[in-house]
């Protein structure tokens, strides 16, 4: 335990640790999962009156191990007492011994618990959910105010995830080489959309979580330190480092949105800009490049601008049609459509936007119509950008994006 670290920070740290290592060698999840907050509470009782033992992981996966063993032959006594069901003799794996200490330190399983919350059979709800919960260390009353959402209901998500991950035949381990990048990119999403509802929520009071923020970064951090190799999970953390630099100059005294345009850029954290793009510039040219990576450049140009009439916005076109080719979809499109009209002017923008007219994947978003609105007010057309303003601020659920979408239709009035 390093000085300055509290006893809440190690079992933070340790928490997913424990639990994987105990999904690993008992698989099963929910039990194992019941014994590690036993063990992770028996050690916030404990160790700040006798010390934090020499062997902290060691020490929690002990305890969680007998607290698993012993909830196991307390429900076997139970059937036998019953006489419900014939009893059976636990399989070895049930009542196997806690580990010794080799055992349980020789590999980090955090990975290994990532990619199982995140597997593909979940859906991205269920997985962001899951993450947060046995990764991340939130409690389920916290991932449900993040998201706007009783409790019982996160509740009710969390435990649909456990049970579809015991009954389906998702190895409790590391993927296999085949298996490798397409677990991975579900990992990287699941952190992204994290992150993402974090930095914009999605419905609500509040335009950011940073709560949600910083556990996308400091899970990203978790995964780039365990695959340093990985050129898209640097780049995803360097994404994520470069935007959120800018959050404290995104809404003014008031509390109201502040476009990126109009930011205050003495207020951007210019230290982890310095880490953002440190990162990326160590990944770029090392492999070849994916979606993250080519955010994250976009992200650093934006960063790297003094104001926002120096932002090299023929650079962005380029790196935006790169993009476009990688990962292709209507959100790269409408980012495309903004970099083109700051380079080509408003009604080539306008052109791209009718593009996705009639993409279904746009209908429950706001954010054609408002950048529809900013490219007509752009291009001199007052009435259409104050109705596609008024549009916009219909359609979203985020109470200070209504707010500010629903000013900028008042301003052109």
């Amino acid at each position: 335990m390093t000085p300055g670290t509290s006893i809440e920070d190690v079992l933070r740290e340790l928490a997913p640790r424990v639990l994987g290592a105990m999904v690993r060698r008992f698989e099963d999840f929910d039990l194992s999962e019941d014994a590690v907050q036993e063990a992770l509470f028996a050690a916030a009782t404990q160790w700040p009156e006798h010390g934090v033992p020499d062997q902290p992981l060691s020490w929690l996966f002990r305890v969680a191990a007998r607290r698993r063993i012993d909830s196991v032959r307390s429900e076997v006594a139970r059937r036998h007492r019953e006489e419900l069901v014939a009893v059976r003799s636990p399989a070895d794996s049930l009542l196997a011994p806690a580990a010794d200490h080799d055992d349980v330190t020789a590999e980090d399983d955090t990975l290994t618990l990532l990619f199982l919350c995140c597997h593909p059979i979940l859906t991205p709800a269920s997985a962001i959910a899951l993450t947060l919960r046995a990764v991340g260390g939130l409690s389920t009353g916290e991932i449900a105010r993040a998201f706007l959402v009783p409790e019982p209901t996160m509740a009710q998500r969390i435990s649909r995830a456990k049970q579809r991950i015991a009954s389906s035949d998702v190895p409790l381990r590391s993927p296999s080489d085949e298996e490798w990048p397409e677990r991975l990119r579900s990992v990287l999403h699941v952190l992204y959309l994290i992150f993402n509802e974090g930095y914009t929520t999605s419905s609500g009071p509040a335009l950011q979580r940073a709560d949600l923020t910083g556990e996308a970064i400091r899970l990203s951090r978790m995964l780039h330190r365990m695959v340093p190799q990985e050129g898209e999970v640097a780049g995803l953390l360097s994404l994520m480092l470069l935007t959120d630099a800018r959050r404290a100059a995104r809404t003014d005294d008031d509390g109201l949105l502040v476009p990126l345009a109009e930011q205050r850029r003495e207020l951007w954290d210019t230290e982890q800009i310095a880490e953002g793009t440190g990162l990326l510039a160590r990944t770029l040219g090392s492999g070849s490049v994916g979606p993250y990576q080519l955010q994250a450049a976009i992200a650093a140009v934006h960063d790297e601008a003094r104001s926002a009439d120096e932002t090299d916005w023929p650079q962005i076109l380029a790196l935006y049609e790169v993009l476009e080719q990688v990962s292709p979809g209507p959100m790269v499109t409408l980012n495309r459509a903004i970099a083109l009209a700051m380079v080509r002017g408003a009604r080539a923008g306008l052109a791209v936007l009718g593009t996705l007219d009639g993409d279904e994947r746009m209908a429950h978003t706001h954010r054609l119509e408002a950048v529809r609105a900013h490219l007509l007010e752009l291009a001199g057309d007052v009435e259409a950008a104050r109705e596609a303003y008024r549009h916009a601020a219909r359609m979203t659920a985020s109470l200070p994006e209504q707010q500010y979408l629903t000013l900028q239709a008042a301003r052109l009035a």
